[in-house]
């Protein structure tokens, strides 16, 4: 008999997605998708657009109170986003 390289499908699906650079934006949309998780719900319904770009994470809220609030908890929010989506993907994130 002969032995055959038996690989678990999380690896192969794992190697696939790196080999064809699609990690970064599975990742990124990780982060982006993990934002109501990570804030709440009373916060993601003043939330209209997210977006990544250059690792950062831009947001727009419409309540200016909880946009200065949000604004002084960008490090806390960039550690917990990053935690949720499994790896360091954004660098910072910028309410507007």
């Amino acid at each position: 008999m002969f032995k055959r390289d038996v690989k678990p499908l999380s690896d192969i699906l794992r190697q696939f997605i790196r080999n064809e650079g699609l990690e970064t934006p599975l990742l990124q949309r990780r982060v982006v998708d993990a934002w109501e998780q990570v804030t709440g719900h009373t916060v993601a319904s003043y939330t209209e657009e997210k977006f990544i770009k250059n690792q950062v994470l831009f947001v727009k809220i419409t309540n200016p109170a909880l946009r200065q609030d949000l604004s002084m908890m960008r490090s806390q929010l960039t550690r917990r986003l990053n935690e949720a989506a499994g790896g360091n993907v954004i660098s910072d994130v910028r309410i507007y």
